[in-house]
């Protein structure tokens, strides 16, 4: 029987680009067991191989339950690199809800914003001189599989790199790539 006193843990890990958001692969990538080494947490939620930033992790299973599970609404907030440059109308469209495959999503916050200051990326971004890129802040609250992905390229705007700065209020805040903070220990109302 666990005990109701086990103290809570939760864990702000910023994932790398080509990291599995699991601690085991048998095809040999790399796994959150090659940063992390903490005993009995689990990934509140995935992180694509492909994409970076935000990963909660906890020992609190009621919370990861509310932080991975669509229907509690929880917000996620990406930075995402788009390839061409952005009009207004495709944003429109992200913050109308975009047809996808397997219906329609919720509407998105989305808007054009400045080029961030990030960590460089291995491998980079690929580069085309005679092809400009766009940046966007993309909050959503659904968790469809490669959603924003697929949001991007629903409109016309193939994503080239994504990003991912928040979940509900814990925020990526300075975490280098590839580093965790232990917070301390809370309980918090989702």
């Amino acid at each position: 029987m666990k005990s109701a006193n086990k103290r809570q843990v939760i864990v702000l890990f910023n994932k790398p680009f080509q990291v599995l958001s699991q601690f085991t692969d048998t095809a040999g990538r790399r796994t959150l067991k090659d940063y992390i080494d903490i005993a009995d947490i689990y990934p509140a939620g995935r992180l694509d191989y492909d994409s970076e930033g935000l990963l909660v992790l906890t020992n609190d299973g009621r919370l990861q339950a509310k932080i991975a599970q669509p229907k509690f609404k929880l917000p996620k907030t990406y930075l995402v690199q788009v390839d061409g440059e952005i009009n207004d109308e495709a944003i429109s469209r992200l913050r109308a809800g975009v047809e996808l495959k397997d219906g329609l999503t919720l509407p998105a916050k989305a808007r054009k914003i400045s080029e961030p200051s990030l960590w460089e990326r291995n491998p980079p971004v690929r580069f085309r001189k005679n092809i400009p890129t766009s940046w966007l802040e993309i909050t959503i609250c659904e968790g469809r599989n490669r959603q924003v992905r697929r949001m991007t390229a629903a409109v016309g705007y193939p994503t080239l790199r994504l990003v991912r700065v928040a979940v509900g209020d814990w925020r990526l805040n300075g975490i280098k790539s590839g580093s965790f903070l232990l917070t301390p220990n809370e309980k918090r109302t989702l």
